[in-house]
């Protein structure tokens, strides 16, 4: 009984390595979120039907979509996009295709009908233990995805961001890699340092005396190795905390706001958004500005397309 304890707790944890080294693929900095959403898709669909089977029509259309919205900007086509991962995969050792197809070609994959899968010993394990799948799911998005995003992600694939977020926590040591850990003074003092307002609007509601929808906001992810110092934080309201971190705003190296030609409203509400297009940065002096390479990095990695004409 002890011996199958500690085999299945082996297989578990074997499992939750591999998914965890997927981030090892996002070196200098790169985002690299197409295999994580794959998996994350099937989870969804094991979780709803019982298979994480899927057709490449349906990966095409779903996964598409998703590497679009939740992606970095990219110049190859939504079909393109998703045949990496669909059959890259395959080199993680818990992907399999019902056909041998070429890497990364879309060709093949419309001949005939392919359909994909998590392997059938991972997805057994999966299947019979939700826990273990929701600690999965939590790894992937937690591991790729900063708090702003990760239940819209988790939404997007069909799962529910209370029950993941709140499963048993991933063991980052199992992938080989240091846990990095939150500075916990970090967000009061970016708070702080920007007049507690927000630095795009200037909101800067209070509750009884406590400052009230103004965030910490990491200009380059945490998630994806930002660094908790002065020059990566900016105040944001919560709503612009939101679209800063979906690539709906960002900002440039002359500190001004940029906002997404991808960006469309037709209320007033919605357009007031158009506003902060071109407006500077606003601080009190001393307050450190993001830096460059950080700018950069969410210019790269995040901001979607082209900013609006001036």
């Amino acid at each position: 009984m002890a011996e199958n304890v500690e085999q299945a707790t082996a297989e578990r944890n074997e499992l939750l390595a591999r998914i965890a080294a997927l981030r090892l693929h996002q070196r200098d900095g790169r985002r690299s979120p197409h295999k994580p959403l794959l998996i994350l898709l099937a989870l969804g669909r094991l979780a709803a039907t019982g298979s994480s089977a899927m057709t490449w029509h349906e990966a095409q259309l779903q996964l598409g979509s998703l590497i679009a919205e939740f992606g970095p900007a990219s110049r190859t086509s939504r079909v393109q996009g998703a045949a990496y991962p669909f059959t890259r995969l395959r080199s993680d050792g818990f992907w399999v295709l019902d056909r041998d197809v070429p890497m990364d070609k879309v060709g093949p994959l419309a001949v005939e009908p392919v359909t994909g899968r998590f392997d059938a010993a991972v997805e057994h394990a999966l299947s019979d233990d939700p826990e273990l799948a929701n600690s999965a799911a939590r790894a992937l998005v937690e591991g790729h995805f900063p708090d702003t995003i990760a239940p819209d992600v988790l939404r997007a694939v069909g799962l529910d961001p209370a029950t993941v977020l709140h499963a048993a926590e991933p063991i980052s040591e199992l992938a080989g890699a240091t846990e990095r850990r939150r500075d916990p003074n970090w967000r009061k003092l970016i708070i702080q340092a920007w007049d507690r307002q927000c630095a795009f609007c200037g909101f800067d509601g209070q509750l009884y005396g406590a400052t009230v929808g103004i965030d910490a906001a990491h200009v380059r992810w945490f998630a994806l190795d930002g660094p908790d110092e002065p020059d990566n934080g900016l105040a944001l309201c919560a709503l612009h905390h939101k679209l800063f971190d979906r690539g709906v705003l960002g900002v440039d190296l002359d500190l001004r706001i940029h906002v997404s030609t991808t960006y469309t409203a037709r209320t007033d509400a919605g357009r007031a958004i158009y506003d902060l297009h071109g407006r500077s940065l606003k601080a009190r002096p001393g307050t450190a500005m993001p830096a460059d390479e950080h700018l950069e990095w969410h210019r790269r990695w995040v901001f979607k397309a082209l900013p609006l004409a001036a």
